[in-house]
């Protein structure tokens, strides 16, 4: 007998799911040039639960109002020089 789940085709969708939901959640993000956000979304996996929430309602607001990315991109110029 066939176990569904150890058959490939019955994890496609999901994995389509999540991929396009992660990829517009990670888009928006770093257009947003919210690195925290961005990070969290990359490596938290919730099958696309989280990147839409992110997508509809966490970001509009800008908890940090962009300090993070100042703070890194002030940290890492100081480091070429």
């Amino acid at each position: 007998m066939n176990n569904i789940l150890s058959q490939p085709q019955f994890y496609l969708p999901f994995l389509i799911w999540s991929l396009v939901w992660k990829g517009f959640a990670l888009w928006k993000s770093a257009g947003k040039k919210q690195l925290i956000w961005f990070i969290i979304l990359l490596i938290i996996n919730t099958s696309g639960l989280l990147e839409i929430a992110y997508i509809f309602f966490l970001n509009k607001w800008d908890l940090d109002n962009g300090k993070t990315l100042k703070f890194l991109e002030t940290k890492f110029k100081k480091a070429k020089k």
